[in-house]
Formats: C-alpha cells, sequence, structure tokens
C-alpha cells in the first residue's frame, strides 16, 4: 500500500525565515507596530548599550514576545523562551534572538504604566483608521482571579472568629494540662505545653494582622497580594480577585478603555466612562451600562462631564419592609420640581422644609431631603403605605435629577440598551473561556493594571486584524502621523517589508 513520504531529514534545504512567513500572518503586524513605537516616549525601561560587558536586549524584543504570546494563549515567561526556540514565527519576530525566561519576565513586572500607555496609543490608531464609531459605547466589568487564597485574606470578623478558637482551645489545653500535672504524665505535658507555644504564636500573628487591617482603614486585607480582595463574582459566589472595568467601541466592538480596580461597581461607573472619552478625544457619547452601576452620583459626575447615560435601573424594593405595598412604593409618588413637592397616589401633597441632611455609609455618603405630610395620620390606606406612626417619608438625594433622566432615558431606549450585551460580554467570553485567561499571576495593583492593559491591547489587534487583514491594517499604520512615531527606523524595515512582499507575490505569479 502506498503512503506519502515526508522530506529525508538528512537533506539540505536553503531557505530564509522570511519564506517562512506569509505575508497576511499577524506577526508581520506585531512587528510592524513595535518598530513604530519610540518606547522611550511611553515611558519603557529602554535598555542602554553599556560600555563593558555583555550587550544587552533590546527592549522591543520583549514586548514583541509578550504580543506574540498573549496573542496566542501564551503568557508564562518559561512558556515564552521555549517558543523562541521551537516557534519559527517566534523566531521570524525575533530574527532568531533568544532571550532566558528571567529577563522576558521582569520586562511585563518593570513597564506596567507604560503597557497601560501602549493600550491607550493603540486606541488612537484605531480612532484614526476609521475603526472606532466613538458614538455609542458599553461599558461592563469582569473579575479576574488574584493570586491570593481565600485563606490568606482577612475581614475582622474572620479574625475574630481564629481568636476565640485560639481562646477556647487554650483553655482546654490547659485543664488537659492541670489534670496530666496531678498524674504526672511527662510525655502527655511536654505535648501540650507545645500546643499552647503555637497557639500563643498563632494568637500574636492573628493581632498583629487586626492592628494591621484597623491601621488601612479597610473592612479586608490579603496577606499574599495586599490589593486583593474579597468580591462577589456571581450570584453569592466570592473569590479573590480584581475587577477589571472596559468600555467597548459599538461600531466594531473594540475596547476603548480600561482598568482595573479592586472594589465592586457601584462607584466604578465615572472612572472608566470619562476615561474612554479622554481615549478618544470626544465631546459625548452614549454610554450603555447594566444596572450594578446605579449611582446616583456616579451618573450626576458622567452628567457633568457630557456624558449620557443609559443605566439600568435596579428594581424598586419596599421602603419599609412591615408596611409599604407595591402600589406605595417611591416610584409611584409623582415629584413637582417647580414646587419642590411630591404627591402621593391618594393626591395629598408632600412638602420639605428646605434643610438638607447627610447620610454617611460605607457604600455611599451623600445629602438628601425630608418630605412629609401631616395628611398621613388621617389617611385610610396608611397601613399599606407605612408603618410609620408619624405618617409616610420621603428622602430626595441630591443626586435625583439626575438619576430620574436617566431612568427616563433607560425606559425610553429599551431596544438600543439591548445592544449592550452584544457590544461587550463576548469581549469578557473570548479573553477567559477561549483563552483562558480568568486570572493573574502577577501581585500589587499597578502590575495587574498593566497585564489586563496588554490582554486588551493583543484583543484588540486580534480583532482589528480579523477587520481588514494584516496587510491592510500595516497600510494604515504607515499612514499613521504619531508623536510617538520612531521614524527612521520604522521607514527602512516599511521598505524593507513592501520589497519582500512584491517578491512574494512575483514569485507566486511565476509559479501560477
Amino acid at each position: 500500500m502506498q503512503h506519502i513520504t515526508g522530506i529525508s531529514r538528512q537533506q539540505i534545504r536553503f531557505s530564509s525565515l522570511e519564506d517562512t512567513i506569509s505575508p497576511d500572518n499577524q506577526v508581520r503586524f506585531i512587528d510592524a507596530f513595535v518598530e513604530y513605537i519610540d518606547l522611550s516616549k511611553l515611558d519603557f525601561a529602554v535598555k542602554t548599550l553599556k560600555t563593558e560587558g555583555r550587550p544587552s536586549f533590546n527592549s522591543k524584543v520583549f514586548l514583541k514576545i509578550y504580543l506574540y504570546g498573549y496573542l496566542n494563549g501564551v503568557r508564562s515567561g518559561r512558556d515564552l523562551e521555549k517558543e523562541c526556540f521551537r516557534n519559527m514565527e517566534m523566531q521570524w519576530l525575533l530574527e532568531d534572538i533568544r532571550p532566558n525566561y528571567h529577563s522576558i519576565s521582569d520586562f511585563r513586572k518593570d513597564n506596567p504604566i507604560a503597557l497601560k500607555k501602549l493600550f491607550k496609543l493603540f486606541v488612537s490608531f484605531l480612532k484614526d483608521a476609521d475603526l472606532i464609531g466613538r458614538e455609542t459605547i458599553a461599558i461592563d466589568d469582569t473579575k479576574s482571579r488574584a493570586h491570593n487564597s481565600k485563606k490568606a485574606n482577612f475581614n475582622q470578623k474572620k479574625i475574630d472568629k481564629h481568636l476565640a478558637y485560639i481562646e477556647a482551645k487554650t483553655k482546654e489545653y490547659l485543664d488537659t494540662l492541670e489534670e496530666n500535672d496531678a498524674k504526672d504524665n511527662p510525655a502527655i505535658i511536654q505535648n501540650i505545653q507545645q500546643k499552647l507555644e503555637r497557639l500563643k504564636g498563632n494568637k500574636f500573628r492573628y493581632e498583629q494582622l487586626e492592628e494591621k487591617l484597623k491601621a488601612s482603614g479597610e473592612p479586608q486585607i490579603s496577606t499574599t497580594d495586599n490589593d486583593a480582595r474579597a468580591l462577589l463574582v456571581q450570584g453569592q459566589v466570592v473569590e479573590i480577585s480584581f475587577n477589571i472595568q472596559a468600555a467597548v467601541d459599538a461600531k466594531h466592538n473594540l475596547v476603548v478603555a480600561t482598568h482595573t480596580i479592586n472594589k465592586n461597581d457601584r462607584s466604578a461607573l465615572s472612572a472608566i466612562a470619562i476615561e474612554a472619552k479622554e481615549n478618544l478625544g470626544i465631546e459625548t457619547y452614549t454610554a450603555l451600562v447594566d444596572k450594578g452601576y446605579h449611582n446616583g452620583k456616579q451618573i450626576e459626575i458622567c452628567k457633568q462631564a457630557n456624558i449620557t447615560t443609559i443605566v439600568a435601573q435596579p428594581e424598586q424594593g419596599k421602603s419599609n419592609e412591615n408596611g409599604t405595598t407595591k402600589d406605595y412604593l417611591v416610584a409611584q409618588f409623582q415629584y413637582n420640581q417647580d414646587t419642590d413637592t411630591y404627591t402621593c397616589p391618594q393626591g395629598e401633597t408632600l412638602h420639605t422644609t428646605g434643610k438638607w441632611h447627610k447620610k454617611c455609609s460605607l457604600k455611599d455618603s451623600y445629602e438628601f431631603k425630608k418630605y412629609r405630610t401631616p395628611k398621613c395620620k388621617e389617611c385610610p390606606v396608611k397601613f399599606l403605605c407605612t408603618s410609620r406612626a408619624a405618617g409616610r417619608e420621603i428622602d430626595r438625594s441630591q443626586y435625583a435629577d439626575a438619576v430620574e433622566e436617566n431612568n427616563k432615558r433607560y425606559h425610553a431606549n429599551a431596544q438600543l440598551y439591548r445592544k449592550r450585551q452584544e457590544i461587550n460580554e463576548h469581549i469578557f467570553g473570548t479573553i477567559k473561556r477561549q483563552w483562558g485567561y480568568n486570572h493573574t499571576n502577577l501581585m500589587g495593583l499597578e502590575k495587574v493594571n498593566g497585564e489586563h492593559s496588554l490582554i486588551m491591547l493583543v484583543y484588540n489587534i486580534k480583532r482589528s486584524v480579523n477587520i481588514l487583514g494584516v496587510p491592510d491594517l500595516i497600510a494604515k499604520l504607515k499612514k499613521w502621523n504619531s508623536p510617538y512615531k520612531a521614524k527612521a527606523l520604522f521607514l527602512l524595515k516599511s521598505s524593507y517589508l513592501k520589497l519582500n512582499l512584491e517578491h512574494y507575490f512575483n514569485q507566486t505569479k511565476l509559479v501560477a
């Protein structure tokens, strides 16, 4: 039986690295993009030539390694080192330079701020390449597991529980020690004394941790990664993680702003919304946001920044668990802005003294006015409205006007809001499910920010390559005028690439 046979391993072949890479391979765009940039202008830690000793690697080598690695699901320093030896695309990209894993890893750790600037620079390129619409942007978040276990995360309640356990165990051991001391059991006594010493050491560590927690002013503390926090991931599931914020443009679903925080979404809207506006250099846009971001103060800040928000309105809960029914929720009371009064479903008017009260909590801090009416005492349906003896009382926040405007837009633009999930949900699915980037191995909020900016950057590169193709994208890059352009070397590389592409296509025509 005949089979297809391969080429003998001993056969000598004459070829170059250039022959192994097709013109539409995405590795060509990585090379063109990195060569375009003057890394020193983006504050990368640029290696300089030493007067003596072994020459250093060019920082562009490491940037190319990480862009290629993250595009292909490889981000470990050791794995990237292996790719430099066995991967033809990586050899072409680096011109067969092979750094060690330690140098590769140091580049990512040393340049978190520069990586974030690089992401913003690429957004600027996408804008100038007309790949971003700049009209409708969807904002959402996803959680990335931190390099910190649940056992290494503490709050006051958890510390108190451990200290109470130590106290109970210490009392138990002391009672046992006294009992065995009377019976003269030296072996058991020595074992118990060792356990008591261990408990004493554990107690000291928890007391130190308690002092550190109080000094931080935070509700929780992590010992492996000080910036990691226990965050609600889904339902009642809590993970020690970071919260990646992303703003995604509706035209081609490209990420236009991103940063990572270590808290929930409630106070996160304005920062990511304003960052998107600044990155794109636009006057205004419409932001589509889910109900987890619904916060009066944040909506007001966006309004002042000329950003039109459509934030989903959370379901109205009961104002009073014991008395308020559905027909008498706050939403059923009509506010009159001219008279600064509320009208209840029974037609009575609730007035305010005009005095501002202040509410402070861990979640929010804002001022509000109270509205009441003496008619409540004689209302026949008071039991349906409130259980307060003095009658119904409504609080109106200083941000109520902005919230009401947002809620009206939400109800008037239901079809537009439904596009939010189509715009940004699949991005997190691609990054976490398909690429496996659901966790970070770096520690510290700044370094984690750098890695997540790199992830969003390679997502944008991948998607823009899929939209335009490598040759067209490189053509747009060559025409792009940016202050970060490394002119001389980039023009040289571009000319060389053009000659090789022409040679490739001519060879293809001759073969045909």
